[in-house]
């Protein structure tokens, strides 16, 4: 039997070529299974939430207006309400207030990374970022239940468990994310803006807030919107607290909650396929809209680049 050395280039050629077609479809099929189990997951969890969510309302006959709009639930009562805009108030409020903490601060940092500090800060900062990054959620909620909450307690009086509460962890679990995409976004841009900015007599402060800052926008309203899609989803350290009420908040320092939470603490007290089951469902389906919604906004974002 003739050794694979002994065989004619061309007979060596075909074995090569089949070899490595054979390794090619391998991969092919490997990366298109991927995707096809991504695509087809994302695709049933969608039906599945919502055929769920929409349980309470066709078959329940829960007034979607009432569940969207009254302040009152009460899902146990005689006269069972299941008005959820408290929940969704609460949901809103904390992001945009985290956000609106958290957005400055990050983009701040971003720009003390890539521009301001040097070489050294930046090794320091860097690592510090991604600390916070991978710190579970529980930590920070213990943390917060710990030590902001009594804080709160004894500076501002009531029981410490409030919406800013909420608001502050929330503002430091989405400080990282929108730290690391701003620092990526000051770091693309080209080094000709810089340079011929500094070439026309303009000050390093005058060349961020004139000239780097607009040309990043698109991608540092993106990290804001990654941010606040993180913190709209959070539920546990949320939960540990924002004081979970039905109520709907009069001032910061009042007790709250979010669709999260309230998802959280109720679904494993409700019977599968009872009302008030079901109208958790709906709080879900709505998580998910929102879901979609962050992302279309993102994808929006993303192609208005101007760099």
């Amino acid at each position: 039997m003739m050794s694979e050395k002994q065989l004619p280039a061309s007979k060596r050629l075909l074995k090569n070529n089949r070899s490595w077609m054979n390794g090619e479809f391998k991969g092919k099929f490997l990366v298109t299974l991927s995707a096809v189990i991504m695509i087809v997951a994302t695709i049933s969890i969608t039906i599945f939430l919502t055929t769920k969510g929409l349980q309470s309302f066709i078959k329940n006959g829960v007034s979607p207006i009432e569940f969207l709009t009254s302040t009152k639930w009460n899902p146990t009562g005689e006269n069972p309400l299941y008005g959820a805009f408290p929940f969704i108030f609460g949901s809103f409020a904390v992001t945009i207030l985290a956000a609106i903490v958290a957005a400055p601060l990050g983009i701040g940092a971003a720009i003390f990374m890539t521009d301001i500090a040097p070489s050294w800060g930046r090794k320091i900062m860097q690592p510090i970022v991604e600390l916070l990054v991978g710190i579970p959620s529980v930590v920070y909620g213990f943390i917060g239940l710990t030590v902001l909450v009594p804080f709160i307690r004894g500076t501002f009086s009531g029981m410490g468990f409030s919406l800013l509460a909420g608001t502050i962890v929330l503002a430091v679990m989405i400080l990282p994310t929108i730290t690391t995409i701003a620092t990526d976004a000051m770091s693309s841009l080209p080094k000709n803006l810089r340079e011929g900015s500094y070439a026309l007599g303009a000050t390093r402060w005058q060349t961020i807030r004139k000239v780097l800052i607009p040309a990043a926008l698109p991608t540092l309203l993106t990290a804001v919107v990654l941010g606040m899609a993180r913190a709209f989803g959070e539920a546990l350290a949320v939960q540990m607290v924002i004081g979970n009420t039905r109520d709907l908040p009069s001032s910061l320092l009042d007790a709250s909650a979010t669709l999260t939470t309230i998802i959280t603490l109720n679904m494993g007290h409700t019977t599968y396929g009872s009302v008030e089951n079901n109208t958790l469902w709906s709080m879900g389906l709505i998580l998910l809209i929102m879901s979609f919604l962050f992302i279309l906004l993102i994808r929006y974002l993303s192609s208005r680049r101007k760099i």
